[in-house]
């Protein structure tokens, strides 16, 4: 059985979704970032970054919300997640997730967790009035050259979907309209139809 470890309102719901998607046997494990326990000892020795999600596998633990949802549409082939019979379509959807994690996830970042990257308090409240700007530029390259439609990728539903939908649920509070990026906005309305979706939001509600 696989093991999700998840906070509510994280990147986690991407995984999650995923398992739901896939029809994978997991189990949830809460963690409490009001309590301060991804800094705890016990989360620690799942994943020393103090960070989820986590994926507790047969083989180890992943991290990365990339590598889970690979693992996971390379897991249950039968799912059709992912192409996986064409190394070429796999790795632009690899691209688009890597995107996600490594440009939009650090722009939206800057908002919260500015002493990540600087300690003077002028200089974390300069990142967090660029945001918006810095975040509405990763949504325009989505929408504008990354967007297939109507799901990310084209016609197949993919591991994108779910990640592409949880970063979405952060606009407003990113500062960023919804209404400016429409390609983008129907598909976060068109994913929180689905049941695995819904799923996923009621066991993280929960």
């Amino acid at each position: 059985m696989l093991e999700l470890y998840y906070a509510p309102e994280t990147c986690a719901l991407a995984t999650h979704i995923a398992l739901e998607d896939a029809g994978a046997d997991y189990r949830l494990h809460r963690v409490d970032f009001g309590k301060g326990e991804q800094r705890s000892a016990d989360f620690l020795a799942v994943n020393p970054k103090g960070r989820v999600p986590a994926l507790a596998t047969a083989r180890g633990i992943l991290t990365e919300t990339p590598a889970m949802l690979a693992f996971l549409a390379q897991s249950y082939p039968d799912a059709g997640l992912a192409p996986l019979d064409d190394p070429f379509a796999f790795a632009r959807l690899q691209a688009f997730n890597s995107y996600l994690c490594a440009t939009l996830h650090v722009a939206h970042a800057h908002r919260m967790r500015g002493h990540r990257w600087a300690d003077e308090p002028e200089a974390i409240a300069a990142m967090q009035r660029k945001v918006p700007e810095a975040v509405g530029a990763c949504w325009a390259y989505v929408e504008d050259e990354a967007f297939a439609g109507p799901f990310v990728m084209g016609a197949a539903y993919t591991i994108a979907d779910p990640y592409l939908f949880t970063l979405a649920q952060w606009m407003e509070g990113d500062g960023v309209d919804p209404a400016r990026f429409p390609k983008v906005a129907a598909h976060r309305a068109m994913m929180g139809e689905r049941e695995s979706v819904r799923a996923a939001l009621r066991a993280e509600a929960g």
